[in-house]
């Protein structure tokens, strides 16, 4: 703990000095060895102020999570400062009194959280106290948790809405049948056994068990084009957004879900597993993107003779001879497995294709947009050729098109 004057005590003393001048030399000592007493005084009579700091350790990247500085003995008097490292920001990073804040994670990964500061000033104003800062906090960013948890309890209960595929139930529009019940207003026509429904009166529905226990696959490219920007966040981040809520959907479809991530070599295999999503997600979401071209055929190759299983491939298709590599390796996937390839569309190339040009660098932005879209397009053709279902959609609605590849793909028994 530190100890120091304040201001006020500062000025006084100043104050005392200068009296001196005109004050007889007795005086001016005795005023300046009163003040000297009600400064110590004031020192040892600052309380501690018991600060407690309550912050959660699991926190997902662009998701504000609260963070308090509370005190047992709150007061004007009391000053607090939370610093925090380059991967998190704090909104206000000071109070007195006490912290009420938001903290904001930036980048997913293990990051320290600072402990905080404070300055406590005595009753009398004269001496201020400094407590020792508390030990940092480790602090976990993961990607988009809370998107993904709304995506897999939308599976649960059937409201995932999609345009061209109808809700699907509490259970899905699997191939093993399940009961009959009631009908749902939610329920696809398809559903309606029409037999029952004359039978009971009212309409009825066939309920029909989605398939069970098999293998998802995410394979995330985490080579250097997916370190590109996407607004607020990375390529890479965008994808790791949508394997999460894939994850979470696999667990809540009790299927095995596993993953791979490479750029030129395999730096990381799990091998997918009932419950598995979670595992998954806890694994990943330290994972960075390289400075290395990514090896597709290597990444194929590494998953062997595995059963059938539905693949995706998170990649980006934006850089023309990545694009090459990738549709040259999709067939030797697609042979043996449902083969999805994920991948993000950058908003800033589709408004600066269709934005009306107000100045020459405009349109030569929009020419090079178009090419850009136009390669994209061709390469996206050329994979669905190979065998490939093409999962294309903004950053922000990546997750939701990822599970609903994969739900479709369960729901036509592609898996």
């Amino acid at each position: 703990m530190r100890l120091s004057p304040t201001p006020r005590a500062a000025a006084l003393l100043a104050l005392v000095a200068c009296s001196a001048l005109v004050l007889p030399a007795a005086l001016a000592v005795l005023a300046a060895l009163a003040l000297l007493a009600a400064i110590v005084y004031d020192a040892r009579s600052v309380p501690d102020p018991g600060l407690r700091r309550d912050v959660s350790q699991v926190l997902s990247r662009g998701v504000r999570q609260p963070l308090t500085i509370t005190a047992e003995a709150p007061g004007p008097a009391l000053q607090v400062r939370q610093p925090a490292p380059g991967g998190l920001a704090v909104e206000p990073a000071e109070g007195d009194g006490g912290l009420d804040a938001e903290l904001l994670p930036i980048a997913r990964g293990r990051h320290t959280l600072p402990g905080f500061g404070s300055r406590v000033e005595g009753s009398l104003g004269l001496a201020a106290r400094y407590p020792e800062p508390g030990g940092g906090t480790e602090v976990d960013v993961y990607p988009d948790l809370p998107n993904a948890r709304r995506l897999a309890l939308a599976v649960r209960r059937g409201r995932l809405g999609d345009p061209g595929l109808r809700a699907l139930g509490p259970l899905g529009l699997g191939t093993e049948f399940e009961s009959i019940r009631e009908y749902s207003p939610d329920d696809d026509i398809r559903r309606v056994n029409w037999r029952a429904t004359a039978r009971m009166g009212r309409p009825m529905s066939n309920e029909f068990r989605l398939d069970q226990d098999r293998d998802v696959l995410c394979l995330i490219d985490a080579g250097r084009l997916m370190a590109a920007p996407l607004g607020d966040r990375s390529r890479l981040d965008a994808s790791l957004d949508a394997v999460t809520a894939v994850a979470l959907v696999a667990d809540e479809l009790s299927d095995r879900c596993g993953g791979l991530v490479f750029d030129s070599r395999i730096r990381r295999k799990l091998e997918p597993r009932r419950g598995g999503g979670r595992g998954l997600i806890r694994a990943l979401h330290t994972e960075q993107p390289s400075g290395e071209d990514s090896d597709y055929e290597l990444a194929f190759r590494s998953l062997g003779a595995t059963k059938r299983a539905l693949v995706l491939v998170f990649s980006d298709l934006i850089d023309a001879t990545a694009a090459r590599s990738l549709i040259a390796a999709v067939p030797m996937l697609a042979r043996r497995h449902a083969v999805a390839v994920v991948t993000p569309l950058d908003p800033d190339i589709d408004l600066a294709a269709h934005r009306a040009p107000r100045a020459a660098t405009d349109a030569y932005r929009m020419v090079a947009a178009l090419d850009v879209l136009e390669a994209r397009a061709g390469a996206a053709a050329r994979l669905r050729s190979a065998g490939a279902v093409v999962v294309e959609a903004p950053p922000s609605a990546l997750a939701g098109a990822a599970v609903r590849a994969y739900v479709r793909a369960k729901l036509r028994a592609r898996l």
